[in-house]
């Protein structure tokens, strides 16, 4: 049984089918990447696996528990809606900090607003040890204990979205996502977050699902890749498999010209 499946999820935006029955499966830790041009709909994927969209109709799978039913989502309460969104993290392109919060400050809210959504729950606490403790621990896992007081306007791209992923993984989600995560950054800082996100993939255990236009990442850092061209999956496969041995026309093609 794989940790996590999605199973025939589709989307339509105005009577335009943007997911077109999405189907793929990740063992626990494993990287995915997913590749495709522009308008392919990666990001309205990984939208739809956050619940930043709703999918018209689908299932999604996580440990062998239904978190997703396209059906039914729409009668479930708020809450079992939060509840099944935590087990994911999503990173954006652009960062997404809060300008007038430190890097610290950036980490420390939303882990604050969460302890105390599960106390008013009544659910234990998801951390270890104290807050600050625990947000100073992961400054340092992606390299930026030093810039803890820096506010986002005095931090490069490259520390930026770092702040990010700490931010990110500060809620220990299951399966931690990534929407184009060097796009917006200049080649010089991209080696930045590479080293990061490599560094995730060899020290922790957590599953990441990666939306990226940049091959050599996907080549080094994947276990699993898909190929999306018009909503659909044309091609998945080992990244072996993917980058050196396509299959399709519009997957070559797409190779001999990655540019979006």
């Amino acid at each position: 049984m794989s940790f996590f499946e999605v199973k025939n999820i589709s989307k339509t935006f105005n009577k335009i089918e943007v997911l077109k029955n999405i189907s793929f499966d990740l063992n626990e830790n494993e990287v995915l990447t997913i590749i495709g041009k522009s308008g392919s709909g990666k990001t309205t994927l990984l939208r739809c696996l956050n619940y930043l969209e709703a999918a018209d109709n689908g299932e999604v799978l996580l440990e062998n528990e239904k978190i997703f039913e396209g059906e039914t989502f729409k009668k479930l309460k708020e809450k079992e809606k939060l509840k099944f969104g935590s087990n994911f993290g999503l990173v954006f392109q652009s960062f997404n900090l809060f300008p007038q919060y430190t890097s610290f400050d950036n980490i420390k809210l939303p882990l604050e607003l969460l302890e105390k959504r599960r106390k008013k729950e009544g659910l234990n606490s998801i951390l270890e040890k104290p807050i600050d403790e625990t947000v100073i621990s992961l400054l340092k896992k992606v390299g930026l204990e030093d810039k803890s007081n820096s506010y986002p306007y005095q931090l490069s791209g490259g520390e930026s979205q770092r702040v990010a992923i700490a931010r990110a993984m500060a809620l220990k989600p299951k399966i931690l996502c990534f929407d184009e995560p060097t796009s917006a950054l200049d080649p010089s800082l991209k080696y930045e977050v590479y080293k990061v996100i490599k560094e995730l993939k060899n020290s922790s255990n957590i599953t990441m699902i990666i939306v990226t236009h940049d091959m050599d990442f996907a080549n080094i850092v994947s276990d699993k890749v898909i190929f999306m061209s018009d909503g659909c999956i044309v091609e998945s496969g080992s990244p072996e498999e993917i980058f050196k041995n396509p299959k399709s026309d519009i997957l070559k093609q797409f190779l001999e010209n990655p540019i979006e």
